[in-house]
């Protein structure tokens, strides 16, 4: 028979018993007992989403601030590769906001916009380096290699938090006996 339930390491419960020769009876059990839960909200605010979306947020700007830069002086075409960084600037902010709650359907959003930013930030410094003519691509270019690594921290820490197992799993449960 194949077990349909298996435990893991979300909850583990551990019940210290006394030692048999040494309780009265209906000592054996103790009133107190520890509990131990790995919620996965608490999981993910260890990869700090506040700090990282708000750098996010910056880069958003400074990108689209050196491409407007771009646009005045080479002419309105090169809005193509700064405009949609305005992707960075929803993610950083959904990505705040997800560290201030623990609603899960931000960071659920959060987590969509965090992968759409990191192909914007791929596709970005490919459409930037084909032609290459001023010094503020290059700083674009940096600043999308930022983003790229930003968004591959918080997807990591976000799947912990949104990609879990809600079924089939029981908490851990260990006896210990007093020696």
């Amino acid at each position: 028979m194949r077990y349909t339930f298996k435990p893991d390491d979300c909850m583990v419960i551990t019940i210290p018993l006394g030692n048999l020769r040494n309780t009265g009876d209906g000592h054996l059990m103790p009133e107190k007992f520890t509990c131990v839960f790995k919620d996965a909200y608490k999981v993910f605010l260890k990869g700090r989403p506040k700090e990282l979306g708000a750098a996010q947020l910056s880069i958003g700007v400074f990108v689209i601030c050196i491409g407007s830069l771009i646009t005045h002086e080479y002419g309105p075409s090169h809005l193509v590769y700064t405009l949609p960084s305005a992707l960075f600037i929803a993610s950083g902010i959904l990505s705040f906001a997800a560290g201030n709650s623990p609603f899960m359907p931000v960071v659920k959003l959060s987590f969509i916009f965090n992968i759409i930013s990191l192909f914007w930030s791929i596709s970005a410094i490919v459409l930037c380096s084909e032609n290459m003519f001023a010094g503020l691509k290059v700083v674009i270019i940096v600043l999308c290699a930022l983003e790229l690594i930003l968004a591959l921290i918080l997807i990591f820490w976000e799947s912990k938090a949104v990609c879990r197992s809600h079924f089939n799993t029981l908490p851990l449960i260990s006896i210990k006996q007093e020696a």
